[in-house]
């Protein structure tokens, strides 16, 4: 007998209005709360508030809704410090303190390790005290959106959970120096005739001056060229043209750097660079004080960027190997290293979710190693790591989830964690760092 397809009922989101009362943030910064049982994510409620939902999204084990109206406030809620805090997209924890930010990661930080990784018990010990910075002014890139509509040029951030864009005039969190670029920058755009070609804007703050990056996808014409030029000279910036995604083009100005541990770090707009200055300095000293790195220790730095932490550590080891998966950033990295006078630190590329066992580098001896993923984690070399049988391992996280299930497989081989700490990188946003380290046989005191 034949059979045919029968397609499934759609079900379909109850957006009747729920009343919910939160009991605690998860580790995006998100209320959480529970109507008949199901656990319901709610973007901008504190613990202890009730308000009024409305379903988006209704899964079998969860569902997110968003605040109709707010029928009681938590006592640690505040006013936002910025103007367009409701309609920008940057920012989603400003109705809360800066410490109670600073305590509600701490906390959310916890709960993932002690349910997937460490029992309560032992990560009360362990804890270490979180890395913070100022929260104002703290963010040295960033980029803006441009849209050409009604004649209008528009110059911001994307609104929350939408592609339209609100007009910035100011940011509270933007480094002072790039905030008294924006007047003058919106001034630029909209006079250039090509402005219609404009994609986005990135604005860095180097060490030796301001980088201004102008995504086009047209070529400009002379009178533009001009135009852009003076500005350059005039507020003394280092101009970049990005005529594609993938090239770009020094039109004024040095090639910037950053400065750290005594050391210049050079880098294209292109690359990523830790966003607080203050917060990175912080974490790069931790983790060498962590790793307790000296004379004769090999170390091995996974993730390894365009040198961020393999400078300072290469600074205080015997020899250091970085591996990175940007060809580019590889190639960055060794010239930080031969500018810097570094002889001891190589640099290599590898796709690190991928089998890296007959590669060279993987062939060579360390004890100590730090790894600083992405979001995505490193479940794809945690095994070469236990396999390498560091003493210390230092890893660096930007999503706890992800430290919680890799640890998992350190813990399994006979690590332990003896410290964790949570690192303050992005004040007023739900994205949570970490750092933690995991010793051998309990080698070495705790920091």
């Amino acid at each position: 007998m034949a059979r045919f397809f029968k397609p499934q009922k759609r079900k379909v989101t109850d957006t009747k209005h729920k009343e919910i009362e939160i009991s605690r943030l998860d580790h995006l910064g998100a209320g959480i709360g529970h109507i008949n049982r199901k656990p319901v994510f709610v973007d901008g409620l504190l613990p202890g508030e009730k308000a009024l939902v409305q379903f988006t999204e209704d899964k079998k084990q969860f569902a997110r809704a968003k605040v109709i109206k707010r029928l009681a406030d938590s006592q640690a809620r505040i006013k936002p410090h910025c103007p367009i805090y409701d309609q920008c997209g940057g920012c989603n924890l400003q109705h809360l303190s800066h410490s109670g930010q600073v305590e509600a990661k701490q906390q959310a930080l916890s709960e993932l390790m002690s349910k997937f990784a460490i029992p309560d018990r032992e990560l009360a010990f362990n804890q270490a005290a979180p890395i913070v910075g100022s929260d104002k002014h703290y963010r040295r890139c960033s980029r803006f959106s441009l849209k050409l509509g009604g004649g209008k040029l528009q110059f911001g951030f994307r609104k929350k959970q939408s592609k339209d864009i609100v007009d910035v005039e100011q940011c509270p969190v933007l480094a002072q120096s790039l905030n008294e670029l924006l007047p003058p920058l919106r001034s630029l755009l909209t006079r250039l005739k090509g402005q219609k070609h404009l994609g986005h804007v990135e604005l860095v703050e180097a060490d030796n001056g301001r980088v201004v990056l102008i995504r086009h996808l047209q070529p400009f014409n002379d009178k533009d060229m001009t135009l852009l030029r003076q500005f350059a000279e005039q507020y003394d910036v280092i101009l970049y043209l990005a005529p594609t995604s993938d090239s770009i083009d020094r039109i004024s100005g040095q090639a910037p750097y950053y400065e750290l541990d005594g050391q210049k770090l050079y880098f294209s707009p292109k690359d990523f660079i830790q966003v607080n200055r203050d917060v990175n300095s912080q974490m790069v000293r931790q983790a060498l004080d962590w790793l307790d790195v000296g004379p004769t220790d090999r170390v091995l730095d996974l993730f390894c960027g365009l040198g961020n932490f393999s400078l300072p550590l290469a600074k205080r080891a015997k020899a250091l190997v970085g591996v990175e998966g940007v060809d580019e950033m590889v190639h960055r990295a060794s010239d930080n290293a031969l500018i810097n006078q570094l002889n001891n630190a190589s640099f290599y590329q590898a796709n690190l979710e991928e089998d890296v066992t007959s590669m060279v580098w993987a062939q060579e001896h360390f004890n100590k190693i730090l790894l600083d993923p992405a979001r995505a984690g490193a479940a794809g070399v945690m095994q070469h790591v236990v396999n390498l049988n560091p003493e210390r391992v230092v890893y660096v996280s930007c999503n706890p989830a992800t430290l919680a299930r890799d640890s998992q497989v350190l813990l399994k081989q006979g690590y332990q964690l003896e410290r964790l700490g949570m690192l303050d990188m992005f004040p007023h946003t739900g994205h949570l760092e970490s750092m933690a380290l995991f010793t051998k046989n309990s080698l070495g005191s705790k920091k």
